[in-house]
């Protein structure tokens, strides 16, 4: 019989030491024994399902990963130490030297880096559509195009992209289709459901949920996760035992916060939407957003993570965020507290305000990333800030 989500993420677990431990204890070792030497050598040459070396697997990492397995219906998995080293790590397994990538132009900024800086030393290059010129993808496509890469919902603009049209494109040209689900989390969106073969979390955001921990995990195709693993495998960017850990025990917990974030950031839009100092609110359960058809046929609520411009750019910017008593002024997201940031002037600073204005980044633009904090006192600091 087939779990629902919430029991998967509770009862999935390590296989009990001889203790009968009730919840999964710690792993924290780098290597494992063997009975013999014809064990250890069969373990090697044939690769037998055994765990090693923690760089290769772990029992923690191993029941993180197949909970994430489970919640986003994939076939196999693997756990990095970070996003980022997750979203690197697939590029660099899946493609060859002289490969293409199609992507949104929507990406995280370390994203971004990754394809306008690091990937042409090995040319492997990239070509962007922007979030309302999803018509011209096809265009971009290349006899050597490999990948078609996009987040949704994307950071920091919180903008949606049809995971089913993506998929219609990806099979047409034999394309594989990645897609970054971080914002919306397993509980909230399966982009597998929707075709995509590779799906990638960095579970440092609302997979842990409290701001402790770092780690990345795809998952995805058994052919394709085979080849993330031997790549990861010899570079070495494997998850911590002790992150897993963590991160198996957030899991428990995922969909009832994950609820309550998203409760309170549709709250928090709404009253953004209707505050005179504002010029527009972005959030994709919000009727007024340019994808919410969209948003509500591929996801379950909207999501933690509400995008708004404040009226007089950015020098207006920078006096909201000063006036901030509650919430947090970090450039994380997905945390129990309430977290804002204005990226114009940190997180996309080095942009030109063209290149902003690509990825939806308006001289105004604030993200906020609702916490699990009273309704009314998130908003009370919103509103004292905006008026002050």
């Amino acid at each position: 019989m087939e779990n629902n989500f919430e029991t998967s993420a509770i009862r999935i677990q390590s296989e009990r030491t001889q203790f009968s431990e009730h919840s999964t204890p710690l792993y924290l070792t780098s290597s494992f024994v063997f009975e013999d030497s014809e064990e250890m050598r069969a373990s090697f040459a044939e690769e037998k399902d055994r765990n090693l070396y923690s760089r290769f697997s772990n029992p923690n990492t191993s029941e993180f990963v197949n909970k994430i397995i489970a919640m986003e219906g994939a076939e196999s998995g693997y756990a990095f130490a970070t996003g980022m080293s997750a979203v690197f790590s697939t590029f660099g397994a899946l493609l060859n030297a002289g490969d293409h990538i199609v992507s949104c132009r929507s990406v995280f900024g370390s994203t971004h880096s990754l394809f306008t800086k690091f990937l042409p030393k090995w040319n492997i290059n990239t070509s962007y559509f922007k979030i309302n010129e999803v018509d011209q993808i096809e265009s971009l496509i290349q006899p050597n195009t490999k990948i078609l890469y996009a987040e949704s919902p994307t950071n920091p603009a919180v903008d949606i992209l049809d995971l089913e049209l993506l998929n219609s494109i990806a099979k047409k040209h034999n394309l594989l289709l990645v897609i970054d689900n971080c914002f919306a989390t397993p509980y909230l969106q399966n982009p597998i459901k929707f075709g995509a073969d590779i799906v990638i979390h960095s579970a440092t955001k609302l997979i842990d949920g409290q701001g402790r921990v770092l780690g990345g995990v795809a998952v995805g195709k058994e052919e394709l996760i085979r080849e993330i693993y031997l790549f990861s495998r010899n570079t070495g960017p494997a998850m911590s035992p002790f992150n897993a850990w963590v991160l198996s025990k957030s899991l428990e917990t995922l969909a009832v916060r994950v609820e309550k974030h998203c409760e309170n950031a549709l709250k928090v839009a709404g009253f953004l939407e209707k505050h005179p100092n504002v010029n527009k609110v972005k959030y994709p359960f919000l009727k007024s957003h340019p994808q919410y058809e969209i948003a509500k046929k591929q996801m379950k609520l909207g999501g933690n993570v509400v995008a708004f411009e404040i009226k007089g750019g950015i020098e207006k910017g920078k006096q909201f965020l000063d006036n901030i008593k509650l919430c947090s002024l970090s450039a994380n997201l997905g945390d129990t507290r309430t977290i804002i940031t204005h990226p114009a002037s940190t997180t996309h600073n080095k942009l030109s305000t063209e290149d902003r204005l690509e990825t939806g980044i308006t001289d105004g633009l604030v993200r906020i990333s609702v916490g699990l904090e009273h309704i009314d006192d998130i908003i009370n600091d919103l509103k004292q800030a905006i008026e002050s």
